[in-house]
């Protein structure tokens, strides 16, 4: 990506941000550019390091060991099913979410991940200058989910401004949780969604710190890493068995509603206009996919990428980038797949709503109230990823 093009795209996205921003006055410069140093280091460390590559290598043998494994239970049950050589996106992608979902359950159960995620976030809250809770969701939210992080504040979510509720969900939907990034890795490279897994956590703090600025509020030192319940170790793999498979059943179901959707839609556009209506999309993501630094001739394929993943889910707009791989730059295929790495999309405003309601139903309604500007900086925390990302490709 040339770096003209990079500070090019800051100013554009710095304009988006401040089209939308509140108490401009707050805004801490000092923060924002030692973040976007410091995201620029890591990206290249990443991509680009010897001892970069190996670690998100490493991470990502892990996950591929752990999709073995997660493989054996699924071709137990449905081991006829995965031996007629067919891909099975429901059973190979989705299926694994059960068994991470049970890691992710022990390791909450010994408490070893409140602790992690403390760590974690007492550091990023040095870097971004936020408050302890949103780092600490930062964290939360990419480890055990958008809308189950929601139960670690569940005693005092009352008390939340508005300002807290938009970073705290706006988090939430720059961010993708543990549990689903296995079955990232088996549509898209896994190098890219454990370096988009990071980044995603710098960008959300620089948009969100220019978007919604605030100083910090009460209730910091009330932060609870885990929720209250205290269940058995059977009873806790009982239940995270369950969420796991309600979470890839939630998915399917939208995955089969949003492009049976959008294939009616696509339907009729091209009977009515003769293009389809993701063609459409393209062109409204044109520039976005320019300032990412998308080579020209992939710009109107992958600005419709994009669109799709605004307007479905990011799985949908996954495999639209398999499907299209073979025509597309490694540079193309890389920064389009770190774009895709997160919860930005329509739907995840009722997910995080509905979430936030099961708990205070005022907070919720805040939070519907706000969904628009809630998937708006979401977008822009995706933009910023793969342009820095861009830069060490």
């Amino acid at each position: 990506m040339h770096i003209f093009q990079f500070f090019l795209g800051l100013l554009v996205v710095l304009v988006l941000t401040q089209l939308v921003a509140r108490d401009r006055k707050h805004i801490k410069i000092r923060y924002v550019l030692q973040l976007l140093v410091a995201e620029v280091a890591v990206a290249y460390a990443l991509l680009h390091t010897d001892y970069g590559l190996a670690a998100v290598g490493g991470m990502a043998n892990v996950f591929d060991q752990l999709m073995k494994f997660a493989a054996e239970g699924t071709r137990f049950v449905f081991g006829g099913l995965l031996h007629r050589g067919e891909f099975s996106f429901f059973l190979m992608v989705l299926m694994p979410i059960v068994y991470i979902s049970v890691l992710i359950g022990i390791l909450q159960h010994l408490r070893i991940l409140p602790w992690v995620i403390r760590g974690i976030g007492l550091v990023l809250a040095k870097l971004s200058g936020m408050g302890k809770i949103e780092s600490f969701n930062a964290v939360g939210a990419m480890i055990v989910g958008q809308s189950e992080n929601f139960i670690a504040y569940k005693n005092i979510i009352g008390s939340f401004s508005e300002k807290r509720m938009y970073t705290l969900s706006a988090t939430a939907m720059s961010t993708v949780s543990m549990s689903i990034v296995g079955s990232y890795m088996q549509l898209i490279a896994p190098r890219f969604v454990v370096t988009a897994l990071i980044l995603n956590l710098f960008s959300t703090f620089i948009i969100l710190s220019l978007i919604n600025p605030y100083d910090g509020e009460a209730n910091e030192d009330q932060l609870i890493a885990a929720p209250v319940e205290r269940m058995s170790f059977f009873e806790m793999l009982g239940d995270y068995i369950l969420a796991g498979f309600k979470i890839a059943v939630i998915v399917g179901a939208m995955l089969i509603g949003f492009i049976a959707l959008i294939a009616t839609v696509n339907f009729l556009f091209a009977w009515c206009f003769g293009v389809d209506f993701q063609h459409v999309l393209g062109f409204a993501f044109y520039p976005l996919a320019w300032l990412i630094g998308i080579p020209g001739q992939d710009i109107l394929s992958a600005s419709s990428i994009m669109a799709t993943k605004l307007v479905t889910n990011e799985f949908v707009a996954m495999m639209a980038l398999k499907d299209q791989s073979a025509h597309l730059s490694p540079y193309t295929q890389g920064t389009l797949s770190i774009f895709l790495v997160s919860f930005a999309n329509f739907s995840s405003i009722g997910i995080i709503a509905g979430a936030v309601k099961g708990l205070d139903e005022e907070r919720g309604n805040m939070v519907s109230r706000f969904g628009l500007k809630l998937v708006y900086g979401a977008t822009l925390v995706s933009i910023l990823s793969a342009m820095v990302a861009g830069l060490a490709l």
